[in-house]
């Protein structure tokens, strides 16, 4: 089989298990996560095992929330040429994320939620202690064919406060993006300035007791710069923005190679009443806010260029 027909029957495999024998998708599992392993010069299972140990013990490779062992082998495989090869991803500061129950809070960009995954990926390839971190879902990616299958079977949670709380109580790490589909939507005459915060990651932290590693990411905003915003057409489709993205105009439908620099900072242990009120709450928002974005802006101005 080609590669090409190796990776449409992955997907099929993957995102459909209850209709092919497992054993057909671990197949193609193992021989996409080999091929993958040899390219990128590293043991992608050893890596994904260390971060996932309950499933690769588990026999039938599936947990309460959907995740599945084979579809995140396949995405690996796929996902680790996006990492190395075509953002040539650089991860700093990853000793910084503490053991156990944790949120990554970050900047967010890029028309679609590639960041998201590079910061997953960097906690999965290049920490110490590998982790698989949680992200919690727009609820529009439910009406999109692909990825409402796909988010779920690679651990990532419809957003809800009690989805968010159990990861936490279960000492799992979480990726938070505040600024919302705010942050994704920016124009590119806005990169790189954060959106307003919500307040609900700072009542959970101090509800679960979870400390907050903020991280900065630099590249995704120009993978898919937008020009504008169709807001009438937006809400006419139901999707939170429809960006004018000039690349797309010429067939370019590949985000542009942009080198990702993607930054943890120090754990902020914040202490306080989840029911304050929101005066109260919002001084730590801007704590968090401010923090990511000075880190922001000290990674802009250490880069020598969007693409190197």
């Amino acid at each position: 089989m080609s590669n090409r027909g190796l990776a449409s029957a992955a997907v099929g495999a993957s995102l459909h298990p209850g209709e092919i024998d497992r054993s057909v998708v671990k197949t193609i599992a193992d021989r996409m996560i080999a091929i993958s392993s040899e390219m990128v010069g590293e043991n992608l299972d050893e890596k994904l095992s260390a971060a996932l140990p309950h499933l690769y013990t588990n026999e039938v490779g599936v947990e309460p929330f959907g995740t599945d062992v084979d579809t995140c082998r396949i995405s690996v495989a796929v996902l680790a040429y996006l990492y190395r090869w075509w953002f040539r991803v650089e991860s700093h500061g990853l000793s910084n994320i503490p053991d156990g129950r944790v949120l990554v809070v970050s900047n967010h960009g890029g028309q679609i939620p590639i960041d998201g995954v590079m910061i997953a990926m960097a906690m999965v390839l290049d920490a110490d202690r590998p982790r698989f971190p949680r992200a919690l879902v727009e609820r529009f990616i439910q009406s999109m064919p692909f990825l409402s299958m796909w988010f779920p079977r690679v651990g990532q949670v419809m957003g809800s406060p009690e989805n968010a709380r159990r990861l936490l109580e279960s000492d799992e790490s979480l990726i938070v993006f505040p600024e919302g589909v705010k942050g994704i939507s920016k124009t590119f005459e806005q990169r790189y300035r954060l959106a307003p915060f919500g307040q609900g990651f700072i009542r959970l932290a101090l509800q679960t007791e979870s400390p907050i590693v903020p991280v900065a990411v630099i590249g995704a905003e120009e993978q898919y710069p937008s020009v504008a915003n169709l807001k009438g057409l937006s809400k006419l489709v139901g999707l939170p923005a429809v960006p004018v993205i000039p690349q797309l105009f010429f067939g370019m439908l590949a985000p542009l190679p942009t080198k990702y620099r993607i930054y943890f900072g120090e754990p902020l242990y914040l202490k306080g009443d989840p029911d304050d009120d929101d005066a109260a709450i919002e001084e730590k928002v801007w704590r968090v806010r401010a923090t990511i974005q000075s880190m922001v802006n000290r990674g802009l101005k250490e880069r020598s260029g969007i693409f190197w």
